[in-house]
């Protein structure tokens, strides 16, 4: 069912260009007009959006002003109270001397803590002497000795006159909770020795500090705290909070440098106009990032816009549709006709007597192009077959008649020593070797009819020379009965004898055939002299010469193997060497499956 309505619709192929162009175009100019006017409101939301950002960026920054002067202001009371300062430089005393240091430190501290009443925070100092006290401690689960070691107190220490703003992280190993925490530190030391005598930490939970600018985010309308590093230490998304973003970092840096605020920019996967002020009290970025997809996403209503496309594609179908019909009819009768030609042969002219004038133009241009196609395939086909049996006849006719002359003397020497058996042999591979080779002419023939052969050349060489040089044979027998040319193998068979052991006195040489990967593969290995080949270089001539002067059966060179084969069946098939110094030489020839 399927099929016939594509097959159908093939032959609509101009109708439905035609239609498809026309239909393209209306959408297109609808869609475009959409889209200038949607970028256009865009344009003018987001500038109107900008400038009460950056307005709400200012009272944000107010508000963390305000609580960082709270904190100054209770760093410096801490400071400034000697009742404190006792507490927490003073050495080892009695306990009533103690308890007297410790309610005066305590009534010291109400009196901080009562500055900062205001917000939620808990406070803590901790001394050098070991001592600590915290005004709230079920609010901050951190003890005096861990906050001694966190890198909180080493930065506090390396600069004790700035009260720093760190991000302190800590899950609860049991139920995994995580407690985020902004600390305010400011090392306690005497201006007159110089000397670090505690340090106070203002710790506000991430959930309170974000009272701050909580109430000017919205979706898409985030505010993060970026650090110096780029650290995330505080965020009205939670997730973010400790992350790392340079990137970020980087471009609000870059912003601040060049005075300008509102760029946009791809941070965090999304693209998002970059509003940033610096607070120097705080020595962080107030980062402002506006998900243009976001706030701008409820701008369009969908589904009017769907429906206003759907219409106009409607109304266009129906135009369309009764103009580029009419148009086409002709041509749709002359395309069925043309399409039945592979079926009905050359002879099958298309009819256009009862065609428009353009039509019948085209049609009778086809049918003379079909008729001159058809001398031409048949002058083509018969030159093919021509040349094929030319070649293969040409190949059969290289035999070498030397090869013949010393084959028969040799045959000659074993009758006069009375070997009549093995000459007998010999007669007989000579005779099966020259009918395989110059009997009927046909293009290719079974693996095994060329196996034969080279057993009967491999035979009279080794009566001429001698079995110093042994040949194995590996075949698969599912790959004798797969065709291919005449005369591949003999030529590497005979270059592996008379070239390969010029130096070694024997060695052996492996005949392997398989089906791979649908793919006929033939290998010809040995362990002979091996050499340096030049990959350019394929023929026998160049390859090492044979110390001997020994008569080849038939010269025939490998680029001419190679070229046969890539003028029989494509550039993917072919013969491809490999061979080393003292190791020997492997060839490895690709053939097509053929049964035929």
């Amino acid at each position: 069912m399927i099929g016939a309505i594509i097959h159908k619709l093939r032959k609509q192929g101009l109708f439905l260009k035609l239609f498809l162009v026309t239909l393209i175009s209306i959408i297109t100019v609808s869609l475009l007009t959409l889209s200038i006017t949607i970028r256009m409101s865009e344009s003018l939301f987001l500038k109107t959006f900008s400038i009460t950002n950056g307005k709400l960026l200012n009272q944000m920054k107010t508000n963390l002003e305000s609580y960082n002067n709270v904190v100054a202001t209770g760093a410096t009371m801490t400071a400034q109270n000697g009742a404190v300062r006792s507490y927490l430089s003073g050495g080892e005393t009695d306990s009533v001397t103690l308890a007297i240091k410790t309610y005066q430190m305590t009534e010291g501290m109400r009196a901080v803590r009562s500055n900062l009443s205001a917000f939620d925070v808990g406070i803590m100092i901790v001394g050098a002497n070991g001592r600590s006290y915290s005004t709230d401690p079920w609010y901050w689960s951190a003890t005096a000795e861990e906050l001694k070691k966190h890198p909180i107190t080493k930065a506090t220490v390396a600069k004790p006159e700035q009260i720093l703003y760190q991000l302190y992280q800590k899950e609860d190993s049991k139920t995994k909770a995580k407690e985020i925490m902004l600390v305010a530190s400011k090392a306690l030391f005497d201006h007159s020795t110089g000397s670090i005598y505690g340090t106070m930490y203002i710790a506000i939970r991430d959930s309170d500090f974000k009272n701050f600018y909580a109430n000017f985010t919205s979706e898409g309308n985030d505010v993060v705290l970026l650090n110096g590093k780029g650290q995330i230490v505080s965020s009205s998304r939670t997730e973010l909070i400790g992350l790392l973003d340079q990137q970020l970092l980087q471009e609000v840096v870059d912003e601040q440098s060049a005075g300008e605020n509102g760029e946009s920019v791809n941070i965090m996967g999304n693209e998002r106009i970059v509003f940033s002020e610096y607070l120097p009290e705080f020595d962080v970025y107030l980062v402002n990032l506006i998900d243009k997809k976001a706030v701008t996403g409820q701008m369009v209503n969908a589904k009017a816009v769907s429906l206003t496309i759907m219409a106009i594609v409607a109304i266009s179908l129906i135009i369309v549709f009764l103009i580029t019909r009419k148009m086409t009819k002709s041509l749709r009768v002359l395309v069925e006709q043309m399409s039945s030609i592979p079926k009905g042969g050359f002879d099958n002219h298309v009819d256009v007597s009862t065609s428009s004038y353009e039509v019948k133009e085209l049609g009778n241009a086809f049918n003379y192009m079909l008729d001159s196609l058809h001398d031409y395939v048949d002058r083509l086909m018969e030159t093919q077959k021509q040349q094929r049996n030319a070649e293969l006849a040409a190949l059969q006719m290289q035999i070498n008649p030397h090869f013949l002359y010393n084959t028969l003397a040799s045959i000659k020497f074993l009758v006069q020593q009375g070997n009549k058996e093995k000459a007998a042999g010999t007669i007989n591979s000579l005779i099966s070797l020259l009918q395989n080779t110059v009997s009927d002419v046909q293009s290719t023939i079974p693996v095994s009819q060329e196996l034969e052969s080279l057993k009967h050349y491999v035979f009279i060489n080794h009566v001429r020379y001698g079995e110093k040089i042994r040949v194995n044979y590996f075949v698969e027998p599912e790959s004798l009965d797969y065709h291919m040319p005449k005369l591949i193998l003999q030529p590497f068979i005979e270059n592996a004898f008379f070239h390969a052991f010029n130096l070694k006195d024997e060695g052996r040489i492996l005949i392997m055939i398989a089906v791979q990967e649908h793919q006929l593969v033939c290998e010809v290995v040995d362990n002979g002299d091996g050499m340096d080949l030049d990959p350019n270089l394929m023929e026998a001539e160049q390859l090492p010469a044979s110390k001997h002067k020994r008569q080849l059966f038939s010269g025939i060179g490998i680029r001419n193997v190679d070229d046969r084969i890539k003028l029989l069946y494509g550039e993917g098939y072919g013969i491809n060497i490999t061979s080393k110094r003292n190791e020997g030489t492997k060839i490895i020839i690709t053939l097509p499956l053929l049964k035929n």
